[in-house]
């Protein structure tokens, strides 16, 4: 099983600890062993296939929001603990920009999130990907946001701008608790998006924009 740096920052205190914990307490030992698998389950990475075409989700977890804004449509997806944090690119391309902006800590699913500690990944769009069919036209601006929680104090990028992506190739992680969203093209209008609110994803896996309505 792969891991998103930092897992082991994080889980290695209480695996350490735990042993020792038993000479004192059998529960304290059992709960910090119970913290550290958990921890490194949070942050497990899993390999994930892309489908042969369609724009894929970026995370594992609910569609939470999905709205017009302006001439644009935004796609949100809320992932809870037990969701894999790590994040993928929903659409080749190239990383135009990654902008972080300091905010507030609200939860995730609160309409409140959207002043949250955020980060922007820019891309420009690209469908001359061989393993892609993308129906996004090429060159086009679209946006992958990472947003902190009430819990999730630590996002990390992991791509800078000048850097190529294919479907499915990671983009970073948040630590604890998150939202991810997509900020489409002007060309993607709200009835294009293949889920709804509600809807279970899973990163790199699920289609959210079939192959058709651009072309």
């Amino acid at each position: 099983m792969n891991f998103a740096p930092g897992a082991w920052k994080y889980a290695l205190v209480p695996l350490l600890a735990a042993p020792f914990a038993f000479i004192f307490s059998v529960t304290a030992s059992v709960v910090a062993l119970a913290l550290g698998v958990g921890t490194l389950a949070f942050f497990r990475d899993p390999e994930r296939t892309p489908p042969a075409s369609g724009v894929v989700a970026p995370a594992d977890g609910t569609v939470s929001v999905l709205r017009e804004e302006g001439d644009r449509v935004r796609l949100g997806t809320f992932m809870n603990v037990w969701h894999v944090h790590v994040v993928r690119a929903p659409f080749a391309g190239t990383v135009t920009d990654v902008e972080h902006i300091d905010g507030a800590n609200r939860p995730a699913f609160s309409k409140e999130s959207d002043r949250n500690e955020r980060v922007h990944v820019e891309f420009e769009t690209s469908n001359t990907d061989d393993t892609d069919s993308t129906p996004l036209p090429a060159n086009s601006p679209a946006t992958v946001t990472f947003i902190a929680g009430a819990f999730a104090r630590r996002i990390h990028p992991y791509r800078e701008p000048g850097d190529d992506l294919a479907r499915g190739d990671r983009l970073g992680h948040i630590a604890f608790g998150s939202r991810v969203d997509v900020l489409f093209p002007p060309a993607v209008n709200l009835d294009d998006i293949a889920v709804e609110p509600g809807d279970s994803m899973t990163a790199g896996e699920t289609v959210i924009l079939e192959s058709g309505p651009l072309e």
